[in-house]
């Protein structure tokens, strides 16, 4: 344990709360313009970013104004992508009144992307690795773009570092106001985690640009997708594939938890049963007492039919024809919501459409990852920072529990348990975390195989990284 702090020490600057220990220099620190770019999320969600700065041809590469030119924005380009998938998912630290240790999480984080060393645990002894520092940095989280971008910005500053930070909350409320502008009006939907939500991130910021888009006013709807992306990322609070009955650590929409299923709703819903993806627990008759989500799919069929069913509440008067995914993880499921919307569009009760007042034929869903990566090649082309010299290999990094800590509390599948997760205090100068590679222990084949079928371009890197991967 001694060996554990006394190496890390050395190599991570802690950050907590209390002491906001950062390094204050009036000395300019130069970053090389052949680094990396730094790509970060909560989880793998953030991949979806990655693919499309792979992909990206919106820019002339001589002159860096917009228009395609044939070749790629970023072909220059490689990057450090950092998953922080041990203290995910960010959007509940909200609801837990724990904003303060997401934003210690973050900014431990950040500092991970400056370090030229990491240390990983092998064996019970810690083995030194060298990496390079990033020259620029993308919040490809909009959960932690809400809550410490500007957190983010203050620390880089004053340690002396001048590098660019883009988040993906202005790229996506860019994208909604443009597409709104040139159709009828309407209402933008927020679709993000319950974080996001909390923050009131992407209302802000698309009331703080309506003006420039030539909007007086906006109608917007919010809707906190709490164990959408958790189910994605395989988080064992919200999803297991291979349960056959419900639980009580399960922390999704259930008849029993606060986030309730409205059993009048169950025909709208429409939820899948089949492999187990809805789980219900039977009293000696044969009846349903409790009903647990078991699969991503449930869990966007019930917050659709949620954000709908506010909008009649709160008698919204312009339909949804907009709706922005405010959560990396939910461009995996893009068409999953698509077909759902389409289905709720066409739900009639009685005779008539129950949601058409409400929603349009065919509502745009916005992946802000595609702006985002179009901010990020402005911020390289205006900060002077293309690389000139041979790419070196990408690298993917991810947080696991660090298990040298004696006080640290595990669930069954080697994560932290969601109270210890969120029961943590923010400046106990702890390091709950190791920084390692992805491999096939900390992410599984099924999410590889995601990879695979919906980021083609981001599974060729991860191949490179490590031949081993499915």
């Amino acid at each position: 344990m001694l060996q554990f702090r006394t190496v890390l020490f050395l190599l991570i600057i802690s950050i907590t709360a209390n002491s906001q220990a950062l390094i204050k220099t009036a000395n300019k620190k130069t970053v090389s313009k052949n680094a990396p770019i730094g790509v970060f999320d909560s989880g793998t969600g953030g991949l979806t970013v990655l693919e499309a700065m792979l992909t990206l041809d919106a820019f002339n590469n001589e002159t860096g104004k917009p228009g395609a030119d044939g070749k790629l924005d970023f072909q220059s380009e490689f990057y450090q992508y950092l998953a922080d998938q041990a203290n995910m998912p960010y959007g509940n630290y909200a609801a837990e009144n724990k904003t303060d240790l997401l934003k210690e999480h973050i900014l431990k984080n950040m500092n991970f992307f400056l370090q030229k060393q990491y240390a990983l645990l092998q064996e019970k002894q810690f083995k030194i690795f060298e990496k390079p520092q990033v020259k620029m940095i993308v919040i490809a989280c909009n959960t932690a773009t809400a809550y410490a971008l500007g957190d983010i910005k203050t620390m880089l500053k004053e340690q002396g570092y001048y590098i660019p930070v883009i988040g993906v909350i202005d790229a996506g409320s860019k994208a909604a106001l443009q597409y709104l502008k040139t159709h009828s009006k309407g209402t933008i939907g927020v679709f993000a985690t319950a974080g996001t939500v909390a923050s009131n991130g992407y209302p802000k910021t698309l009331n703080a640009m309506k003006a420039k888009f030539g909007f007086d006013k906006l109608s917007v709807i919010s809707q906190g997708g709490v164990g959408l992306a958790e189910s994605i990322d395989r988080d064992y609070s919200f999803y297991v594939d291979t349960l056959t009955k419900p639980r009580k650590d399960y922390k999704g929409p259930s008849l029993k938890n606060s986030l309730v299923i409205d059993t009048t709703l169950m025909n709208i819903y429409h939820f899948n049963k089949s492999y187990n993806q809805l789980l219900c627990e039977y009293d000696d008759q044969g009846k349903c007492l409790d009903v647990q989500l078991n699969d991503p799919s449930n869990y966007v069929r019930y917050h659709l039919v949620t954000l709908l069913e506010k909008m009649i509440a709160e008698k919204y008067n312009e339909p949804m024809n907009t709706l922005i995914l405010g959560c990396t993880h939910y461009p995996y499921l893009k068409d999953t919501i698509a077909n759902v919307l389409h289905e709720l569009y066409n739900f009639q009760a009685n005779g008539k459409f129950r949601y058409r007042k409400y929603l349009v034929e065919h509502v745009e869903l916005i992946d802000p990852a595609l702006e985002t990566a179009k901010d990020a090649y402005i911020a390289m082309h205006e900060n002077n920072l293309m690389n000139t010299e041979s790419k070196q290999e990408n690298k993917f990094f991810i947080t696991i529990p660090n298990t040298a800590l004696s006080e640290v509390k595990l669930q069954q599948d080697g994560w932290f348990t969601y109270q210890y997760k969120y029961g943590r205090k923010a400046g106990a100068d702890l390091d709950y975390v190791q920084f390692v590679p992805f491999d096939l222990q900390n992410i599984s084949r099924a999410t590889y195989q995601r990879f695979h079928a919906v980021l083609p371009h981001v599974y060729v890197e991860l191949k490179k990284f490590n031949s081993l991967l499915p």
